[in-house]
C-alpha cells in the first residue's frame, strides 16, 4: 500500500472514529442533543472530504499551472472502483445517521406516539392566534394561560394548532419548531433537562404583528412545577384566568391592524 492510500485510509478512519465518539456538552432538551449531535457528526464526516479535495485541487493548480499541452488524462479502475466505494460509504453513513435521528419520536412525534403517552407526560396545548400565544393544560383544566410552564425530568407533548392562520411554534434553545396550521393538531415531544426561560417566536411570516408574535417557555423542576399547577386551579376557581391572554398585550395589541 502507497503513501497515498496509507493518507486516505487514516483520513477516513479518523473521520469514523470523531463521530463515534458524541461531545461531552449541556444540552436543555432531549430533542436540542439529538439534532447538535446529527449536526456534530456531519461536520466531522464533511471536514475531512473538503480538505481532501480542496487539497488535490490546490495541487494540482500548482504542479500543472505551466503545462501548456496537458496530455488526456489516463485510466485508473483503481482510483475509480476507490472513490466509488468511499463515496458509498460516506453516504450510507449520512442516510443511517440521519434516520437514526429523525426517526427518533423527540424529533418526529407520530399520532402513535402521542396516544401512548407515559403515565408522567405533560400536555400543553399550543395555540397560535394573529399575534399572540395562548397554552391551555387539559389533564389539569387550565386555560387561557399567557405563560408556559413544564417541569424538568418528564416527556412534554405540545399539541400545536391555530385558530386564523398559519404561524409557527418555535423555540430555538430547545431545538422545537412545529407550523400551526388552522383545524390541524401537530404534537411536538420532548423532554427538558435544564432550568431556565427561553424565547418563543412564530417563525412564519403572519401579518404585520408577526415580529411582536413572542412569548416564553419557563422550565422548572418538577415541584416548583406541581406548586405553578395548585396556583392556577386556585386562580380559575375563584373566577380569574390563568395570567390570562392579556399577558402578550403588546402583541395582541396589533391583531385590530392587520
Amino acid at each position: 500500500m502507497d503513501s497515498k492510500r496509507i493518507a486516505f485510509v487514516a483520513a477516513l478512519g479518523a473521520t469514523l472514529l470523531a463521530v463515534a465518539v458524541d461531545p461531552v456538552a449541556a444540552y436543555s432538551s432531549t430533542t436540542e442533543r439529538l439534532i447538535q449531535t446529527l449536526n456534530g457528526q456531519l461536520l466531522y464526516a464533511g471536514i475531512p472530504i473538503a480538505v481532501l479535495v480542496e487539497g488535490i485541487l490546490i495541487y494540482t493548480v500548482l504542479k500543472f499551472r505551466n503545462n501548456d499541452e496537458p496530455l488526456p488524462t489516463k485510466e485508473n479502475r483503481r482510483l475509480e472502483i476507490t472513490w466509488t466505494v468511499a463515496t458509498a460509504i460516506v453516504l450510507l453513513f449520512v442516510g443511517y445517521a440521519s434516520y437514526g435521528v429523525m426517526a427518533n419520536q423527540y424529533i418526529t412525534t407520530t399520532p402513535q406516539d402521542a396516544m401512548n403517552q407515559e403515565a408522567n407526560a405533560v400536555n400543553v396545548d399550543v395555540v397560535g392566534q394573529r399575534y399572540v400565544w395562548t397554552y391551555n393544560y387539559p389533564d389539569h383544566n387550565i386555560t387561557g394561560s399567557s405563560e408556559l410552564v413544564v417541569p424538568t425530568g418528564r416527556p412534554v407533548y405540545f399539541n400545536v394548532t391555530s385558530k386564523d392562520w398559519i404561524h409557527s411554534f418555535h423555540v430555538p434553545e430547545l431545538g422545537l419548531k412545529q407550523d400551526a396550521i388552522p383545524n390541524q393538531h401537530h404534537t411536538l415531544k420532548t423532554k427538558l433537562t435544564e432550568t431556565g426561560t427561553y424565547q418563543v417566536y412564530c417563525a412564519e411570516y403572519c401579518g404585520v404583528g408577526h415580529s411582536n408574535m413572542l412569548s416564553k417557555i419557563k422550565v422548572v423542576s418538577n415541584e416548583e412545577y406541581k406548586k405553578w399547577l395548585k396556583q392556577q386551579q386556585q386562580e380559575n376557581s375563584s373566577g380569574g384566568s390563568s395570567n390570562g391572554t392579556s399577558g402578550n398585550s403588546t402583541s395582541g395589541g396589533n391583531s385590530t391592524s392587520a
